[in-house]
């Protein structure tokens, strides 16, 4: 889908490249003097610092932006995994000729190293043979820090994932305090959030044509630090939640409208006199609940979010914060935030315009290896033995789960290559990829099934503030005919040389309904006997705090799955994915949970506690008790937040009925809250009595069925492999 040509940015690839394209491409991106040298190369015009190891493949974000760049004629070095206690590791490469570009990796610092229970975690999936420890927590700050130690005049951008979500004041779960912007913790010039192709190839431009940095300061996709709101600017001011019945517009404190405040003035005819000559326009203030009447230019309008020691001290605030943010997320809409770090402004330009097809089919059709960089050896990366023979189809998710990071970055607005990219890569995996059997693991992204699925309207879209095109029901306007993929996956099955594509990536089963002949080509041709979906609970209040949909639509999606199933001649089954600790879940929604998983014969192994990460709307309940999803208001009844570690624990155990480690927790629970009938033998009993515990000890808790077992052993033990991370 094409916009206005009023609303297009400039193609990605427009511009003039830099001189050292005269190199070429090179093999892999340099990570030592001495490859630098066998390319020809005196110096880096850009050095990428990531916490993940060098993979030349498109999943892995150092690599894309680093093919990016080069492609933009410029010469890029990779540092990754550096020893931060070895200054050495972050000068090997030399002096960059323009900036550092920094990076925590494809993860989160933190969320890659401790559990939601903040346990450290054994492994690190994107080290060689997994080993932890070779990045440290925070890693875009510390990383900051030692690159302005090494070299103090080269500019520092920071972005990913970490710096994405932290562009603001965020609630820390790790240290259970509101953190101040990343872009003030590191020191950093710029941070570039979301998908950064565009505002990194207009930075690295602007820089190689000899601007500053800090003159940069309108390149959407963008947080900078300013000073003040620049002159002729109109703020609305977004620093309250309850205003009083009567608002009046706020004083302006730069403007004099009365001549008679002059009159402290040694000559008022001459300050008067200045007053009409100057070219200087004041800043106008206006509060939020006029903002829609006044007649603002959305081109020199900001949004004044509440200070940051604000949001700091009330939880309220932050929450209220948090709303306005998610509510300012359309490129096509969205306006400048602006928000106080004691004297300083952190200014956040409008999300990035997002990528046209031809532009994601470049990205992703760079001459990249495919592989790690060879001085990792034979070492295995788990991360990137998972995502070897996978390919990535789209970006973005329009569903905006509550707990969910990637709509925070990667936007709502779905951005899909071309059938003819994706039919190449495929190609091109079968063809170099060592160790490739004939299977591709996933033909996806963030969602199975959003490929090519848009706004039927252009300017519906352009005007469009909603948070989810699928929450509380499916937009009208929204595109549902799966038709591209089912072509797709027909396309990629006929490829000489594949003998099956799987489908690994979470299905929207609510949009799936919506296209049976999708369904049947889902279930016929890509379904290996389990498929993974994700209803994550399945009571409404709590599905309505996550903006999910209700059960209603999992059981008519399981009915055409079965009915596909047989038709197919398959015995398959649905294998789903629930959350534990979710605001608003209290004891009495996961005992209802484990009750329709004894029901259905589910007994799942693999399950999910809520993790409060940085910036998502649900982490923003967790730590105000208050639901950004309506208005704010101090007289908001508060929620329910399982925020002690027993209690998160406990309602695991509920989604692992089965294990006995969890019965004694549960009866006394149970007992509490006086349902002491599901506790004993008979049929409608959840766990059993203390003094039958012996009689079952010989039982195993959950087992995988083969074929036709279900059924007879009467159970699904729900285990797959690990879950896309969000």
């Amino acid at each position: 889908m094409s916009l206005p040509s009023n609303q297009k940015e400039n193609h990605l690839f427009s511009n003039y490249p830099y001189w050292a394209e005269c190199f070429g491409t090179a093999p892999f991106l340099p990570m030592s003097r001495e490859e630098m040298d066998q390319l020809g190369w005196d110096s880096c015009d850009v050095i990428l610092v990531t916490g993940d190891a060098y993979v030349d493949h498109p999943s892995f974000g150092m690599a894309v932006m680093g093919r990016m760049l080069e492609s933009q004629g410029f010469r890029v070095g990779i540092i990754a995994q550096p020893d931060w206690n070895n200054p050495d590791d972050f000068t090997k490469l030399g002096k960059p000729n323009f900036y550092f570009g920094i990076t925590a990796g494809n993860m989160d610092s933190m969320i890659n190293r401790y559990t939601a229970d903040l346990k450290v975690r054994s492994d690190d999936a994107y080290t060689p043979h997994g080993e932890p420890g070779k990045r440290p927590d925070r890693a875009v700050i510390v990383y900051s820090q030692k690159c302005r130690e090494a070299y103090k005049d080269v500019p520092i951008v920071i972005g990913g994932i970490e710096a994405s979500l932290r562009r603001i004041a965020q609630y820390d779960y790790w240290s259970d305090q509101v953190r101040r912007s990343v872009l003030i913790d590191s020191g950093a010039d710029i941070l570039l959030y979301g998908n950064a192709e565009r505002a990194i190839v207009d930075l690295t431009h602007a820089l190689a044509q000899g601007r500053n940095v800090s003159d940069l300061t309108d390149l959407r996709g963008t947080t900078i630090v300013r000073d003040a709101t620049p002159e002729g600017w109109s703020e609305v001011d977004s620093t309250r939640i309850d205003w009083p019945g009567r608002i009046d517009e706020i004083p302006n404190p730069y403007e004099m409208k009365d001549t008679e405040t002059m009159s402290c003035s040694t000559n008022g005819d001459a300050a008067e006199e200045e007053s009409e000559d100057s070219d200087v326009m004041p800043v106008k203030i206006v509060p939020m609940p006029l903002h829609r009447k006044a007649d603002l230019d959305p081109e020199t309008t900001v949004i004044r979010l509440p200070s940051f020691e604000k949001v700091r001290n009330d939880s309220a605030l932050y929450a209220h914060a948090s709303r306005v943010l998610h509510q300012e997320s359309n490129p096509y809409n969205a306006r400048p935030l602006v928000q106080k770090h004691g004297t300083r402004e952190i200014w956040v330009n409008p999300p990035p315009i997002p990528l046209e097809t031809d532009e994601m089919d470049s990205v992703f059709g760079f001459q990249y290896q495919r592989v790690p960089h060879p001085s990792y050896g034979d070492a295995k990366i788990p991360a990137y033995e998972m995502i070897r023979f996978s390919v990535n189809i789209m970006r973005g998710c329009f569903g905006g789960c509550t707990f969910c990071s990637i709509t925070e970055h990667e936007g709502r607005i779905i951005q899909s290559r071309s059938q003819e990219s994706v039919i190449n890569e495929i190609e091109e995996i079968r063809d170099k990829v060592p160790g490739f059997t004939g299977t591709i693991s996933d033909l996806g992204g963030p969602t199975a099934n959003m490929y090519h699925l848009n706004c039927k309207s252009p300017e519906i879209l352009k005007n469009c503030r909603r948070l989810s095109c699928v929450f509380p029901g499916i937009c009208k306007n929204l595109k549902t005919d799966h038709s591209a993929t089912t072509q797709l996956y027909r396309a990629a099955r006929a490829l000489p040389g594949i003998k099956r594509v799987a489908i690994a990536s979470g299905l929207r089963y609510d949009l799936a309904v919506k296209d049976p002949e999708y369904v049947r080509e889902l279930v016929t041709h890509h379904v290996g006997g389990y498929l993974k979906i994700a209803p994550e609970h399945t009571e409404m209040n709590v599905l309505n705090k996550m903006m999910k949909p209700g059960m209603g639509t999992y059981d008519a999606f399981k009915r055409m799955f079965d009915k596909f199933s047989k038709e197919a001649g398959k015995e398959q089954y649905l294998i789903p994915y629930f959350i534990a600790a979710h605001p608003g879940t209290e004891t009495k929604d996961m005992m209802n949970l484990a009750l329709w998983l004894k029901r259905n014969k589910f007994r799942v192994d693999q399950v999910q506690t809520f993790y409060p990460s940085p910036m998502a709307l649900a982490t923003a309940m967790y730590h105000s008790e208050r639901d950004p999803l309506h208005r704010m208001s101090y007289k908001s009844k508060k929620m329910h937040i399982p925020r002690k570690l027993e209690e998160r624990r406990l309602q695991k155990a509920f989604l692992r009925y089965h294990d006995s480690r969890g019965w004694p927790a549960l009866r006394e629970e149970l007992k509490r809250i006086g349902r002491t009938d599901l506790i004993g033998s008979g049929p409608n009993a959840l766990i059993p009595a203390e003094d039958e515990v012996a009689s079952t000890r010989h039982q195993r808790p959950g087992f995988k069925p083969k074929s036709g077992a279900a059924k007879r052993k009467g159970g699904v033990q729900a285990k797959a492999g690990p879950r896309k991370r969000r």
